[in-house]
């Protein structure tokens, strides 16, 4: 009487028992074993409703067919005809009607679970404060979650999915039966109605259980869709002033003002790139089935998709201290990230994260060219995603061009070839088309899949800053004159900004008081330039940046002197840099050995004279 149950939309033979406490997922061997549960779901439900009666009587389905068969007749359609249209519509109605009672036991059983759901409430709030503040180990023993608002792309549950249809959801966090490494619900999507790409699901949230006996289940974290309202009005920099104005003067100690920034680091969008990390989970999936060429055409999009973020971004991040890091942890979305700036010069931040049956880790540097009116950007290092079942892809990113720095409308745009390498039988090559003045369909990219021989198996086309998609060849004939969606830039948040920050963007420097308490002193979400942007605070954020940048121009002469980067190492002088580990189960333990706080006052030159004591 107090329990519910519902079908899953995106896999026709699972369904959930949704109890006060916990929900529980089934899957059943076929799909008449499902209907077969829900039928005696349904039939239980009846003869223990409420009062000991019946919900339902079957009698009370009938309905007449008269004015439909005098409507049919009026047309001169003959009596075979008109008994066939009322077995269809009768038939029709058995499954409407079928359908509309679950829907009323499930509303009944919802109301009468609240008051046992409040009560054990009032149980757990007699012995212990109710505190979403499990942090997630090495292992994974429970999910994170906040007190803001939910981010239209995170955190939603597949009981959620009929909340067009229902007046109420369920929204309790459901406990998986598969590892960490199992795949999700699959969700169907296609291009043109013919060709299908199973596509994850990657709003599915699936709890991370600990080795533990005893596992936290926690409701999922809710992400702000905003950013603060702004405390002051913002005024207007003329870029062309402030240049006029500092001719001759060293420009590494000017401070530009906060107004050419955004309110995240290049830390946090280094993540960015993760935003559609399902697309990863997807080629894990496909690479387990033994289909090679649709896991290199996921990993394919996953590499063009981390420039979407980039359309009409007109400020730039905020330049890391040296040793500022930065950790992302989505149990929503499987993926446990983090990144930290390991050299001031060149200016390189490392990063690493785990994922579905997968690691993701590189290094970003880039090589900027000045040419009045633009500026080139050439990143420098190779990015490397490693399947759990051996599988190895790296490529490196396509160039960039910031175009009308001093007049016109400020954009950018990506171009070059992007060479994705595998270990096994596939490799991509895409290229960012250049972009002309007569170019009347701009930001394209098209590329190919080869096998080891080098022969042709798959195509790519789209745009960057929109979709991708793919076809499938045969012997080097397309298998299909249609192409297939393999991925979808999502939609802009409701509340923009001039930063035109992405919904997911809008998540990432968000900080409650829960978290605030397990973050090191060196994380961007704790530099106070940053946060008073964010708050729009512009006088107080441009004192603390000048004061920040100051305090970093002797950042280069401890790194000479031998300063080493937390978290991350180099086998070699000139190697990449590797995740040396630790990091998160420091952050369980709240232990913050050699962690310094970068973000605070230099102390007293007569009593610290050490540069290396500064901190930095």
């Amino acid at each position: 009487q107090i329990s519910s149950f519902r079908e899953s939309k995106s896999d026709d033979k699972r369904f959930y028992i949704i109890t006060p406490t916990k929900t529980l997922q089934l899957r059943t061997n076929s799909v008449k074993d499902r209907v077969a549960w829900i039928e005696a779901l349904v039939s239980a439900r009846s003869e223990s409703s409420p009062n000991g009666v019946l919900l339902y009587d079957q009698n009370d389905a009938s309905f007449s067919t008269d004015r439909l068969r005098n409507r049919m007749h009026a047309e001169g359609l003959g009596e075979e005809v008109i008994k066939d249209c009322e077995q269809i519509v009768h038939s029709e109605f058995s499954q409407y009607y079928t359908q509309m009672k679950q829907r009323c036991e499930e509303y009944l059983s919802f109301l009468g679970s609240l008051p046992q759901q409040l009560e054990v409430l009032n149980e757990q709030d007699t012995t212990h404060s109710i505190r979403p503040e499990c942090s997630c180990s090495g292992h994974g023993k429970c999910c994170e979650s906040s007190n803001t608002e939910s981010s239209d792309d995170a955190g939603i549950q597949e009981l959620d999915e009929s909340s067009d249809e229902d007046d109420y959801n369920f929204c309790d966090t459901r406990q998986s039966f598969s590892d960490s490494a199992a795949s999700p619900d699959l969700r169907m999507k296609h291009s043109n109605s013919s060709n299908d790409v199973q596509q994850y699901d990657h709003n599915f949230v699936e709890s991370r259980s600990g080795k533990g006996e005893n596992e936290c289940l926690l409701l999922p974290p809710k992400r702000r869709t905003k950013l603060p309202e702004p405390v002051e009005k913002e005024k207007g920099v003329s870029l062309w002033s402030m240049i006029k104005d500092n001719v001759g003067k060293d420009l590494t100690r000017v401070c530009l003002p906060v107004y050419f920034n955004e309110p995240i680091s290049s830390l946090q969008k280094c993540f960015e790139d993760l935003e559609y990390s399902h697309l990863l989970d997807r080629a894990y999936d496909y690479g387990l089935k033994g289909n090679s060429v649709m896991r290199t055409l996921c990993v394919a999009a996953f590499a063009v998709s981390g420039y979407a973020s980039s359309d009409g971004r007109p400020c730039k991040p905020f330049n890391p201290l040296l040793g500022e890091t930065y950790e992302a942890d989505f149990p929503e979305n499987g993926i446990r990230f983090f990144s930290e700036k390991v050299s001031h010069h060149p200016m390189v931040m490392a990063c690493h994260c785990e994922g579905r049956g997968w690691k993701f880790w590189g290094e970003s540097n880039v090589k900027s060219k000045f040419w009045g009116q633009t500026i080139q950007l050439d990143p420098v290092g190779v990015l490397t995603l490693e399947f759990d079942d051996g599988e190895i892809f790296k490529w490196s990113k396509v160039t960039t061009t910031i175009n009308n720095l001093i007049i016109g409308r400020l954009y950018c745009h990506h171009h070059g070839t992007m060479k994705i390498s595998g270990n096994r039988q596939h490799s991509c090559k895409l290229t960012f088309k250049q972009q002309s003045f007569l170019e009347r369909n701009p930001r394209q990219v098209q590329g190919v899949v080869e096998d080891i021989g080098g022969t042709k198996v798959a195509t790519l086309r789209g745009k960057w800053d929109e979709s991708l998609y793919c076809n499938v060849t045969n012997d080097g004939v397309n298998s299909s004159a249609e192409s297939t969606l393999l991925w979808e830039k999502h939609e802009p948040p409701t509340n923009p900004t001039r930063y035109n920050l992405s919904s997911f963007a809008i998540t990432l420097n968000e900080l409650t008081p829960n978290l605030k308490e397990k973050l090191p002193p060196t994380d961007s979400r704790l530099r106070p330039d940053q946060r008073h942007l964010e708050n729009g605070e512009y006088d107080k954020a441009n004192s603390e940046k000048l004061r920040l940048e100051t305090r970093q121009r002797m950042a280069r002469k401890m790194q000479d002197n031998g300063w080493k980067p937390r978290w991350f190492d180099r086998d070699t002088e000139d190697g990449a840099f590797h995740y040396t580990g630790g990091y998160w189960e420091a952050r369980e333990q709240r232990k913050w050995d050699g962690c310094r706080d970068i973000f605070g006052e230099l102390p007293d030159k007569k009593t610290s004279p050490v540069p290396a004591s500064l901190g930095i």
